[in-house]
């Protein structure tokens, strides 16, 4: 008789399954300016050495984005900036944001994305054309991690194929092939493991071979998580969270990751080849509780506080 894999009860009362354990290690997480406000000392909350996103909202001013990057690094984690490009007016804008990222907080790591904005407000329209200007690589800047979309992105395939996605993201392999950066590629969330896992083999067939961290929504609110996912463009996954609000005895429960991210651990545990290798919270329902829910699971930091990749 084959023996179940060993499950520890944390300190919280939760049961940790060990593929979880090994599948939320050196996870990340994503802040804005005025959610990190809320965050009185992020060492009560994630392990150091967390990769900690900020997210560039359209018309926050780059003062406070460098203000909350500089106050995060001297709490001991690896601050990755979003330079969006569609809000980038040139490359002066761009050369100054980047200088003052590495010079006030000690930056060096970039997520460069095209940016939810319809319209460019300047010269960018898309984040390879922020790679080609070389200002990241002057710098010293060697790992940029790249947008990705298991369930697709309307606002680049306008009519729901992946053509123009995959010809980007084939784009960015080559870059990482052809220079010495370092490069990932950070996902929208999704609800369902099945389209994550068919993307992600996508993305292998096609010769892709960056390492995909993929986006997952901690806990949350019901009816917050449908609202974000609706404006997020998030597909057929969708149907996860419409399915839940519909049983009464779960709508007034906060929406927690576990199955997508139990059902992806065991895919990767059976799969060591599969090319998710890290998981990105988006934490809608707030900071401190996706942290508590992800550390309550084993998730851990494997990076020093120094550490840049």
């Amino acid at each position: 008789m084959a023996l179940l894999p060993f499950r520890k009860k944390t300190e919280a009362g939760v049961t940790t399954d060990p593929k979880v354990v090994d599948f939320l290690q050196d996870f990340s997480i994503e802040v804005m300016p005025r959610t990190a406000e809320k965050v009185e000392n992020f060492r009560d909350h994630l392990p150091t050495g967390t990769r900690v996103y900020i997210a560039h909202i359209e018309g926050t001013p780059i003062e406070d984005m460098v203000a909350t990057a500089k106050r995060i690094a001297a709490e001991g984690y690896q601050v990755m900036p979003h330079f969006p490009a569609r809000i980038i007016k040139d490359e002066t804008v761009l050369a100054d944001w980047i200088a003052r990222y590495q010079g006030e907080a000690g930056v060096d790591q970039a997520l460069v994305l095209a940016g939810g904005v319809p319209q460019p407000q300047g010269k960018f329209d898309s984040s390879m054309q922020l790679l080609e200007t070389e200002l990241f690589d002057k710098a010293g800047f060697k790992r940029l991690h790249v947008a990705g979309h298991p369930e697709g992105n309307r606002d680049i395939d306008l009519k729901g194929s992946s053509t123009n996605v995959e010809t980007a993201l084939k784009w960015k392999n080559d870059f990482n092939n052809r220079t010495d950066a370092d490069m990932a590629i950070v996902t929208q969330f999704a609800f369902d493991a099945g389209p994550i896992i068919e993307w992600s083999n996508q993305v292998q067939a096609s010769r892709i071979d960056l390492p995909i961290h993929i986006g997952i929504a901690g806990p949350a609110k019901l009816q917050t998580l449908i609202k974000f996912a609706i404006a997020c463009g998030v597909g057929p996954s969708l149907k996860v969270l419409q399915k839940r609000a519909m049983d009464v005895t779960k709508l007034v429960m906060p929406y927690e990751p576990d199955d997508v991210v139990t059902a992806l651990a065991a895919h990767k545990a059976a799969n060591p080849d599969f090319a998710v290798t890290h998981v990105h919270f988006f934490p809608l329902g707030g900071i401190k509780s996706n942290a508590a829910w992800a550390t309550s699971r084993g998730g851990a930091s494997a990076q020093p506080a120094s550490a840049t990749a």
